[in-house]
């Protein structure tokens, strides 16, 4: 059963299970948030199920959909169906992408007025897709999709578990994947923004493919992208 679990103040996580992209298995994992009131934010949102939906509406009230970047949205149309009064906010790509799927805001470098003051965002641009990193002031929590991946050693075996490795999906501590830091074509701009990431009081790192960094989160994501920043 998946399991919303309290990961700081005002900061929820759901584990629901892998998806299969291409023989390779990634585990999902989404973030609700607390906003004013009894509001609540859910970032990439995962497998609606049942008991999640429970846990959910027993904490608060979902009002805001995210969708971090063009990958992260397989969930969504069942989102919408169960919270039809949310509001669904993604790239601007993603809405044609999804024409299914009811936009009401596009993401950028500015926070929405409905979370200007509890969390902040910034867009990182990457060939492979451009990616919403996201803030969480009250549990200093920064949160990134796809950008930072730690899968376990065992996680994939035969040929699938060389190229893991060889793309630095696996290890010990969160890493760029090769493909991503090749998407980073202009470095300049990529440099920037991971500087602006850097100059927030990060104290705890959540990462949809990996496990939750609950210590000393600055060092180590500064560490994790000494390549582009030295």
């Amino acid at each position: 059963m998946t399991k919303l679990t309290l990961f700081a103040e005002d900061i929820w996580i759901a584990d629901s299970g892998e998806l299969s992209v291409m023989g390779f298995r990634y585990p999902t994992r989404c973030a609700v948030m607390r906003l004013s009131g009894d509001a609540l934010l859910v970032w990439s949102p995962a497998a609606l199920s049942p008991p999640l939906r429970a846990q959910i509406d027993a904490i608060g009230r979902v009002t805001h959909l995210i969708a971090p970047n063009m990958l992260h949205h397989m969930f969504l149309g069942d989102w919408q169906t169960a919270y039809p009064q949310a509001q669904l906010f993604g790239l601007a790509a993603l809405s044609h992408k999804r024409p299914d799927l009811r936009f009401d805001g596009v993401l950028d470098d500015v926070p929405n007025q409905a979370w200007a003051d509890q969390i902040d965002q910034i867009v990182v641009a990457n060939k492979l897709t451009d990616e919403v990193v996201f803030f969480h002031h009250a549990s200093g929590t920064v949160i990134f999709a796809d950008l930072i991946q730690q899968f376990p050693h065992d996680c994939h075996k035969g040929w699938r578990g060389m190229i893991a490795r060889l793309d630095l999906m696996v290890g010990d501590v969160p890493n760029v994947p090769r493909k991503f830091r090749l998407g980073f074509r202009a470095k300049t701009k990529a440099r920037a923004s991971i500087t602006k990431i850097l100059q927030w009081p990060i104290k705890r790192i959540l990462l949809a493919h990996g496990a939750p960094v609950t210590d000393d989160g600055h060092r180590v994501l500064k560490r994790t992208f000494r390549w582009l920043i030295r």
